[in-house]
């Protein structure tokens, strides 16, 4: 994905506050063999783009005055109760080096699985989205996470997903639960009643003589 800035030589709130009236968006983007370098947007152009999952997991291409940077996205700051972006923040990219950023899930199958085609359970996803460690090149969109064979009252755990070839998931402890398929609740609490009302009436006690 593409899109367009230019560097920004005032900084401080008060003119950050009167690009935002003009439309515009500060931004800074930094790393790399490049020096932080604090830039502008247009803010309707970014407000859209960060609408769509592919911008927060690719690798961009940023025309910073004619010269075009590979960049991830790595922060937004959102207006509390205004559709605005306030401030974004970008990374450059060395294609030689990995790099370490979260890319989402992509659940598929579940309505074909024995939960929920054979036995009408419902599929949570627990974990939406895993960091990952890659080359830019090797940087998917997205990982897909097959649920086709997820049983009733089953599990998926990170190690039944295999890695795309020249990723690594990165797994802070034990290995994660990403789906689970569970009975709905109405269903769950008419077995109990079906059970309880299939019980055998326990007899009264015997009178004393």
């Amino acid at each position: 994905m593409k899109f367009s800035a230019t560097t920004r030589s005032v900084q401080g709130s008060s003119a950050s506050r009167r690009l935002r009236r003009a439309g515009r968006l500060p931004g800074i983007v930094y790393g790399g063999k490049g020096e932080a370098t604090s830039i502008e947007l247009d803010h309707n152009e970014i407000f859209h783009a960060v609408r769509k999952e592919d911008f927060h997991s690719s690798v961009l291409e940023m025309n910073l005055d004619g010269k075009v940077e590979t960049v991830l996205l790595r922060a937004v700051q959102w207006h509390a109760y205004k559709p605005q972006v306030l401030h974004i923040d970008f990374q450059r990219v060395d294609a030689n080096q990995k790099l370490h950023t979260k890319v989402p899930f992509h659940f598929v199958g579940a309505e074909e699985s024995p939960a929920v085609k054979g036995s009408g359970n419902q599929v949570a996803h627990i974990v939406t989205e895993i960091e990952v460690s890659c080359l830019p090149k090797d940087l998917p969109h997205f990982v897909e996470v097959d649920l086709s064979k997820l049983e009733a009252g089953g599990v998926v755990h990170l190690s039944d997903v295999a890695p795309p070839k020249g990723v690594e998931f990165i797994v802070h402890g034990d290995d994660p639960v990403l789906a689970s398929a569970v009975a709905p609740k109405g269903a769950v609490e008419g077995e109990e009643e079906s059970a309880e009302e299939a019980a055998p009436a326990a007899e009264p006690p015997a009178a004393a003589e």
